[in-house]
């Protein structure tokens, strides 16, 4: 492909429906293993970047935005955690939700922190998106709500 050819928008949603699966993937990771966020990274872009919870191939994904969110997270941290406590019922913790859901969580809100240039409607979709596919629709609308009351806290600016 010439530098003045476009990559197609599909090819584009579809290379970042990847880094973000990748990076929830990442930040699973990181949990269950204790491993630094830049051996996750290395990992996944080594072995795994684009392999869905089904183990198959997915979409191409897009290694700049997979690393961005990572570091994020990893960058927001206490910002991303204080969001999400701030919309669980009152004396939930973090550490009773499922780790999945937990690092879905974190990656969206890092995104909305990090990322003020997408928009919190596109955002939400992709990661409620990524917990439908893990999870059954009860847990995936536990998703959408966290996320949705979490962004509008966030960037109250958009409706």
């Amino acid at each position: 492909m010439s530098g003045t050819q476009k990559v197609p928008f599909e090819v584009r949603r579809a290379g970042r429906a990847g880094a973000r699966l990748a990076a929830v993937q990442a930040l699973y990771q990181m949990e269950q293993t204790g491993q630094s966020a830049k051996a996750a990274i290395r990992d996944l872009m080594d072995d795994r970047l684009g392999v869905g919870p089904d183990e198959a191939p997915v979409e191409e994904a897009d290694p700049d935005l997979f690393k961005s969110i990572v570091n994020a997270t990893i960058e927001h941290q206490a910002a991303v955690d204080k969001a999400i406590l701030s919309r669980l019922s009152s004396g939930w913790k973090l550490s009773r939700l499922d780790a999945t859901t937990r690092s879905i969580l974190r990656a969206a809100v890092a995104e909305l922190i990090a990322h003020q240039e997408l928009s919190r409607r596109i955002l939400l979709d992709e990661y409620v998106s990524l917990a439908h596919d893990f999870f059954d629709k009860t847990e995936a609308n536990f998703v959408n709500a966290v996320l949705d009351n979490v962004a509008k806290d966030l960037r109250p600016e958009e409706r």
